[in-house]
């Protein structure tokens, strides 16, 4: 056994292993993981549609944020817009189509700045942001989901482009910090037939996806490859002593026993 301790044994056994725990420590949990979110994503989608909206008072106190529980679920606000306190998110994509949002700022009647999605718009044939209508003014009702917030996983911060500020999330906070406006934590994303409605945001899909599948499959590879790994050194074990199975016997003709094998 002592050939398990050459450089390049130890190199192959260090690559095997460490692909192994990855599988079983980081590939197959990432995938559970997002096949858990996808099911927790689908209750809470079939949860909004079977529930009737109801006034966001009700589900989230003034003062406090929207918890996790409540995404998804349907609610009622009266308010006005606050048109000029807006932003476009961009690097968007909708239907498989690039798209920017826009995030408009909407006081409500109980005194709560909230950051209001108005849906998508689609860039022009120069890639520049459209023109389009602004958030209508005076008192409104809105009916809207609720959404949590996201983070730009390269934290870019705000620019500003084709005249509007533009961010790369949805996020509640870097709108705050762009108009100086209190918000609720999250966001509220309109539905059809809203005042200052855009064109409206489909809603994600809702089959279970391959997560399940592709944990599997990591779990899967991790057993082969210490599968493959225990095979290669059971081979060299049989080969180096001489028990090979792809071996051939010596030939039994007398004349080889005696004369020993030709060189030709």
């Amino acid at each position: 056994m002592r050939f398990l301790l050459r450089p390049g044994w130890l190199a192959f056994i260090a690559a095997v292993v460490g692909f192994a725990i990855a599988c079983y420590t980081l590939l197959a949990p990432w995938q559970f993981r997002r096949n858990a979110e996808r099911e927790r994503d689908n209750n809470a989608i079939a949860t909004s549609l079977a529930t009737p909206p109801v006034p966001l008072a009700e589900l989230v106190p003034v003062g406090a944020a929207p918890t996790r529980q409540l995404e998804w679920r349907r609610v009622v606000v009266r308010g006005h817009y606050l048109p000029r306190e807006e932003a476009l998110v961009r690097l968007r994509s909708v239907q498989s189509q690039p798209a920017y949002e826009v995030l408009t700022v909407f006081r409500s009647d109980e005194g709560r700045t909230i950051a209001v999605d108005r849906g998508y718009l689609r860039p022009d044939d120069n890639n520049r942001v459209p023109a389009y209508p602004a958030a209508p003014a005076g008192d409104v009702q809105l009916t809207a989901r609720i959404q949590m917030d996201e983070t730009d996983p390269h934290h870019r911060p705000p620019l500003t482009a084709d005249g509007h500020p533009q961010l790369y999330a949805v996020d509640s906070r870097q709108l705050a910090n762009l108009t100086g406006e209190p918000l609720m934590g999250s966001y509220l994303m309109l539905l059809s037939n809203q005042p200052g409605l855009l064109a409206e945001l489909p809603l994600p899909e809702t089959d279970s996806g391959p997560f399940l599948s592709y944990a599997w499959q990591w779990l899967t590879f991790g057993a082969m490859a210490l599968f493959g790994l225990g095979y290669f050194i059971r081979l060299e074990l049989l080969q180096r002593r001489g028990d090979s199975p792809a071996r051939q016997p010596e030939p039994t003709d007398p004349l080889v026993q005696r004369y020993g094998k030709s060189r030709l």
